[in-house]
């Protein structure tokens, strides 16, 4: 089941969109909006892929905007095993990233840690009926008792969603997949996992070119691995990938052929008063998004999202602080290794608002303009159709407020490690393990 609510920078209320799913296999691994905001896919540790649709008729019916329901469900990747190394691929899905529409039928690339694979999702609403050769049943006949020559004609039937598999692009990585992008040339798409950053066109699937290899020689000699990568959105010859050092660096094909040596390197330099066994692991930067407008780019580390101008490399522009009140907590997030979660963030379409997940099923939203902020609950309990969520406050100490929840009592099983914006309205998806919550902007 999906439940849908409202939201955005400030009010916000469910729709009527809760999908729950009840096993691990159904915890949900990627949430991704498709060009126009119509479509939304999800992925799930199952190797599954759901993909919902916008009703149609509610566009015009204010009461029910912005309802989905679920369009098609396939098995996009199966368990396998690799005999070489001994080794257990997963069929989890990591990312999910639409192609723009450019006919009846949609496209979608999804990866999981091995394989990414090139899927068509199509409407059948007609079948060819009165074939020469088959029977009403399909079966082949007598030739020499064929005495008439027909016509075959199409017959409406019900709609049929079909998806088919149209490239498979495989053994190219010796190590997990954790990003895909698609270029603005919509030709070429990059993969990156913890040590390479591949290159594909979409129309081959024997080889790729390698871009970025930050492989030493000497394995002992690693200090650092690369934790996402994304395509500018308007300059196919530009991409950036973050590190585990919590470092970006932003690379121009046309300098080389292998984009070893970066255009652009963005740091901000360490407090040496906050220092501490922590830092190093919190630093390190679980996600990099473009915004729209291709000037500026927002990453994402354990306690805060950063926006950096593309124009200044030595510090961010905007920080916003996700859940500050977590650093006292760091010696019990790091033996639970909730230390370790990677949170990912989202731009809403005109770039003026951004939204991160938090523990305890929060999540959270920045307005640029006004730099105010917002903490939400994604839950079941409060997230009624048409209802109003109502802002969470956590408290760090003191005495506790009546609508204030204890920083000693957040559920850290309970996370929001994957969320999306519709690219032109205020239509949010977030995902809370095994429950795909879907909000909307408040209406009057």
């Amino acid at each position: 089941r999906v439940k849908s609510g409202a939201t955005v920078c400030f009010m916000i209320k469910p729709m009527n969109t809760v999908l729950q799913l009840n096993s691990l296999a159904d915890i949900i691994s990627t949430v991704e909006f498709n060009y126009s905001g119509e479509l939304l896919a999800t992925g799930d540790k199952g190797g599954r892929v759901v993909i919902f649709q916008r009703e149609q008729e509610s566009k015009n019916r204010l009461l029910s905007r912005g309802e989905y329901n679920v369009y098609s469900t396939f098995q996009s990747h199966e368990p396998e095993f690799d005999y070489l190394k001994s080794l257990e691929i997963e069929e989890k899905i990591n990312k999910i990233r639409w192609l723009p529409q450019q006919n009846a039928a949609h496209f979608l690339l999804s990866a999981n840690d091995k394989t990414i694979k090139l899927w068509k999702i199509s409407e059948r609403d007609k079948r060819a009926e009165g074939y020469n050769l088959k029977d009403e049943d399909g079966r082949l006949q007598d030739q020499f008792r064929i005495t008439t020559l027909r016509v075959p004609v199409l017959m409406p039937m019900d709609l049929m969603v079909e998806a088919s598999p149209r490239r498979i692009f495989a053994n190219a990585h010796t190590y997990h997949i954790n990003s895909i992008s698609v270029n603005s040339d919509y030709e070429t798409y990059l993969s990156a996992d913890d040590l390479r950053i591949n290159l594909w066109h979409l129309e081959i699937t024997d080889r790729s070119f390698n871009i970025v290899d930050i492989k030493p020689a000497n394995m002992e000699e690693l200090t650092e691995v690369i934790t996402a990568a994304e395509c500018h959105p308007h300059q196919c010859n530009v991409f950036v990938y973050s590190s585990s050092k919590g470092t970006i660096r932003l690379c121009d094909m046309r300098a080389a052929a292998l984009c070893d040596r970066h255009s652009k390197f963005f740091e901000e330099p360490e407090d040496p008063s906050s220092r501490s066994f922590f830092s190093e692991i919190i630093s390190s930067i679980s996600d990099v998004k473009f915004s729209h407008s291709g000037r500026y780019m927002m990453t994402r580390d354990y306690l805060s999202v950063k926006v950096w101008d593309l124009n200044m490399e030595n510090r961010p522009v905007e920080t916003y602080q996700v859940h500050e009140y977590l650093r006292s907590k760091l010696c019990s997030l790091y033996e639970n290794d909730c230390i370790f979660d990677k949170f990912e963030c989202c731009w809403n379409g005109s770039d003026s608002a951004i939204m991160t997940g938090s523990y305890n099923n929060f999540f959270r939203m920045f307005d640029r303009n006004t730099r105010r902020d917002i903490t939400l609950e994604a839950s079941r309990e409060n997230s009624k159709p048409r209802a109003i969520l109502k802002p969470r406050k956590v408290c760090t100490g003191g005495k506790r407020k009546k609508d204030e929840i204890s920083v000693d009592s957040l559920d850290f099983n309970k996370k929001i490690l994957h969320t999306a914006w519709h690219p032109k309205e205020n239509v949010i998806a977030v995902a809370a393990t095994n429950n795909l919550y879907i909000f909307q902007d408040k209406m009057n």
